[in-house]
């Protein structure tokens, strides 16, 4: 075992003794050369995990001391319970949240919670510049002609054998690529769905998917969701038994907003139980690379024996955000996949999918992703140990264990769409839940990204927030008084 994973390992089996008290707050934890003792490694490789444990915030140095723990997962705020979605249609003020968050998302001065891709810091901008150059040199007349129409070859071939590591058996030929994820939704429900067809999601749901099954004439159906295991199983059965559906659009791993991620158990339950109906499955796993266990999560496709799931992909969220790089494995939906990309864009854009290809090849795209899933993971554990030491009394949030998104349930007094606009006057932009539904609820909720680098300025934006979010509280109370 390299001495990379060596204190990955030491350092997660001291992290999961914290979660189960074993070590509490205030202990002290074996020195480093106790470490390098007992374990059988050098006084870096120690240090290594002591530094990981750090970044996370659950441990602390002190001069001429050592190493103490300084905070317990059993103080983190509660996580919020399952949604039980109403049916009161209010989709105005869902259009209006949207166009005011992203009219504040290209200032510079602002720290973008509401942005839900990685920091440009976190990601190899030299090295995938180096990838494009290669795409340019190498292509056939630079890479300015039409490309097949499945999309890029190379590009393909890397997907299909990263299929493994979610026990997947895609070859290139089951995979046709996309103008990014939000690509592979669209063209999947304008091939498989018509004006008036009932679309069932989760709730909350991303916005893009409302906006685009709206522009499409789609009922969207809003199932409860818990923000742990995902869609409710026993709703969506009833829904399947009681309504015409034509589709259903779930994101499996790491679930925008509430970062949920359906265990394996139901997301086969889920698979069986839509292909007995025939309804087919689009399963959006954006994020499924981005998990912080010690391996990726199955997919829906993982389990899917007839060609019923759609399984949409990118490397938006962890590559590429501008270059629109993804793809779709569509089972039986090829050929309509086909048609649909024909006369929508005839073809892929040719040098960025090589460049991506050639990143992929060459390993360095898991080298990477390893990088980003520690950054990530220590920022989840920062922002669940900061909303707990500034946010209200009886906030709950989620418990992610991959991605980069949280979602946060406040005291219902609490109007986040006013949260938002306190919030600007701070340089600080955050995502409304309200954003997240069709229906007048989350009203309450917010969603926070936590892909930048964890610094002191991000720390006192959340103490911002939790500040404002106090007031807000303190004020209603006031006024009821009055």
């Amino acid at each position: 075992m390299s001495q990379q994973f060596i204190y990955q390992s030491i350092a997660q089996t001291i992290e999961h003794q914290i979660k189960k008290q074993v070590f509490k707050i205030g202990d002290k934890l074996p020195s480093v050369r106790e470490i390098c003792r007992e374990q059988g490694v050098s006084m870096n490789t120690a240090l290594s995990a002591y530094y990981q444990l750090e970044s996370k915030g659950l441990i602390a140095s002190r001069p001429q001391s050592g190493y103490y723990v300084v905070y317990s997962h059993h103080k983190f705020p509660e996580i919020p319970e399952i949604t039980q979605p109403v049916q009161d249609e209010g989709a105005d003020k869902t259009e209006q949240l949207i166009a005011d968050v992203f009219s504040v998302l290209g200032t510079e001065t602002n720290v973008n919670f509401s942005l839900g891709v990685p920091d440009p810091k976190l990601l190899p901008i030299a090295k995938i510049n180096k990838s494009l150059t290669r795409a340019m040199r190498e292509m056939p007349h630079s890479g300015i002609m039409y490309d097949s129409i499945q999309g890029n070859q190379k590009l393909r071939n890397q997907i299909a054998k990263g299929s493994i590591s979610w026990e997947g058996t895609l070859t290139e030929d089951d995979l046709i690529t996309t103008p990014g994820c939000m690509g592979a939704l669209s063209y999947s429900l304008m091939s498989i769905t018509k004006k008036g067809d009932v679309l069932l999601t989760e709730s909350p749901v991303y916005f893009g998917v409302l906006q685009l099954a709206q522009s499409l004439g789609l009922q969207v159906v809003e199932l409860p969701t818990h923000p742990d295991t995902g869609i409710d199983i026993d709703i969506l059965e009833e829904t399947l038994k009681k309504q015409q559906v034509a589709a259903c659009l779930l994101v499996s791993n790491f679930n925008n907003p509430t970062g949920s991620c359906m265990p394996d158990s139901h997301k086969e339950a889920v698979v069986r139980l839509l292909e007995n109906h025939h309804v087919p499955l689009i399963e959006d796993d954006l994020y499924g690379d981005v998990y912080f266990g010690n391996k990726r999560p199955k997919s829906c496709k993982s389990f899917d024996k007839s060609g019923n799931v759609l399984w949409c992909g990118s490397v938006s969220k962890t590559l590429v955000p501008g270059y629109r790089v993804g793809w779709i494995a569509p089972g039986r939906f090829k050929e309509k996949i086909i048609s649909t990309k024909l006369y929508q864009s005839v073809s892929s854009t040719t040098v960025v999918q090589e460049a991506v290809g050639n990143f992929l090849e060459t390993g360095r795209y898991e080298n990477h992703l390893r990088k980003l899933r520690h950054t990530l993971h220590a920022n989840s554990i920062q922002y669940l140990k900061a909303i707990g030491n500034y946010f209200p009394e009886g906030t709950k949030v989620s418990r992610p264990t991959g991605g980069f998104l949280i979602w946060i349930q406040l005291d219902p007094k609490v109007d986040t769409a006013i949260l938002f606009q306190q919030a600007l006057k701070f340089n600080i932009s955050i995502a409304p839940g309200r954003m997240f539904t069709l229906q007048n609820q989350y009203s309450n909720c917010i969603r926070l990204s936590y892909g930048m680098a964890w610094d002191e300025r991000i720390d006192e934006s959340l103490k911002v927030l939790g500040m404002l979010a106090k007031q807000m509280i303190l004020g209603f109370q006031t006024n009821t008084i009055k």
